[in-house]
């Protein structure tokens, strides 16, 4: 039979009584790697759990009120035995509803695996995990602070653009917040929504680059590059292959993920031909695929029409090494190759023919409800992002509307004496 646990200062509520305040626990170990822990406050005290994480550190956790002032009820009050109990069933994860807090690490797991089950892009979860140390993978969610959060999010500015930044931190906020859906008692999650707040960006970056207006020879260049096989051939992609993935983008302005889920089915090769793009699943409220009509060139529907030849409707439109094409690290060097190569402002990714595409629908004089509607977004992030760039190319649109004293009335026939 196990010998009871026993401890003359924290046994009985008397014993308890006798202890000085203090910011730190009073510690006892109740087996190997755990400790429970008694926080003496004003009030009722507060039982901790203190667990090694396997990697050299520990994490703690507070889970319930002593019962200093009222009789246990095994839930919320809990004696020294309960407390005690509690600690290593938190501390080993053996009951499923009060299992050990999820560290970061762990989290990011869990959110690799949501992305799947959604069709996401993987990459979401893994490149915050590239960039975190140590020691924040393994902290428990519940236990992270806005100072460390921030700490980490500045050190990133030192190694990537503001843009770059922005996008790693928004991913670990999202792993974050699942992290909460799953777990009622982490309710710290202000430390990410202050610790890893948007930093300002700069106009320059590769996020704000639009190919439009004079820039627009630049497109053409691009494309044409994507179809060289000099700038594919190191990068093993058949240039045919990358070219048309390139000009799909080009055209439709969809992300890549969206790109990569289109099947031979969504090709509607007629006399106004279009591709039924799939839709992101970006959005807090947004649970099933659509897909929604995008016109095409004429062009670019006999090529896309001769490619898919012979193939079923399920099947995958664009192909790559005869499978559909995974995520942007598939694309990323070769179309840096093709953009070097079009002279393209450094930094440029395939993520400008998008803003490209976005611009010149705005510019056209497309009702900025539509441009979201079309592009998969919504107005407010139309009229954050894209308002820089009407008033950068606007200004043929803007003249249209210049008041000039000297010119005619409307319906007028009196001309103005030239001297």
């Amino acid at each position: 039979m196990p010998r009871k646990l026993r401890s003359a200062t924290l046994e009985t509520r008397t014993a308890r009584a006798k202890l000085a305040q203090q910011r730190k626990p009073y510690w006892i170990a109740v087996a190997p790697g755990i400790s429970l822990g008694y926080r003496k406050n004003a009030g009722p005290g507060a039982w901790n759990v203190r667990a090694a994480d396997g990697k050299g550190g520990n994490w703690i956790k507070s889970f319930g009120i002593a019962d200093d002032r009222e009789d246990a009820n095994g839930a919320t009050v809990l004696d020294f035995w309960q407390a005690a109990d509690k600690a290593k069933a938190l501390a080993r994860g053996g009951d499923a509803d009060a299992g050990r807090p999820a560290t970061v690490d762990e989290a990011l797991t869990d959110y690799a695996a949501d992305l799947a089950v959604r069709g996401a892009n993987p990459v979401n979860a893994s490149q915050p995990r590239k960039h975190l140390t140590a020691a924040l993978l393994s902290k428990p969610v519940s236990m992270l602070a806005v100072r460390e959060l921030r700490s980490w999010r500045n050190g990133l500015t030192e190694v990537m653009k503001a843009s770059s930044v922005n996008r790693m931190c928004k991913a670990l906020k999202a792993c974050l917040n699942l992290a909460v859906a799953h777990d009622d008692r982490i309710t710290n999650a202000k430390a990410w929504t202050v610790g890893l707040a948007a930093i300002p960006e700069d106009d320059d970056t590769e996020s704000n680059l639009a190919l439009v207006e004079k820039k627009e020879p630049l497109l053409h260049a691009v494309i044409a590059a994507a179809y060289d096989e000099a700038v594919t051939a190191p990068y093993d992609i058949d240039a045919e292959t990358f070219g048309i993935y390139v000009e799909v983008h080009a055209a439709t302005g969809a992300r890549s993920s969206q790109i990569a889920m289109l099947d031979v089915g969504d090709l509607h090769a007629t006399n106004a031909p279009k591709l039924m793009m799939p839709s992101s699943l970006k959005g807090k409220n947004r649970k099933t695929r659509t897909r929604k009509p995008v016109p095409i060139a004429p062009s670019l529907a006999r090529k896309l029409k001769a490619l898919a030849a012979g193939r079923d409707a399920s099947e995958p439109l664009l192909l790559l090494d005869g499978r559909r094409w995974k995520n942007s690290g598939e694309h990323r060097r070769p179309f840096a190759a093709a953009a070097k190569a079009a002279n393209l402002p450094d930094g440029a990714t395939i993520y400008c023919l998008r803003h490209t595409a976005i611009t010149r629908a705005l510019l056209a004089g497309i009702p900025v409800r539509l441009v979201a509607s079309s592009f998969d977004t919504s107005v407010a992030m139309i009229e954050k992002t894209y308002s820089k760039f009407i008033s950068d190319h606007g200004d043929d649109q803007m003249r249209k509307a210049v008041f000039d004293i000297e010119a005619p009335a409307a319906g007028s026939n009196v001309l103005p004496m030239v001297r």
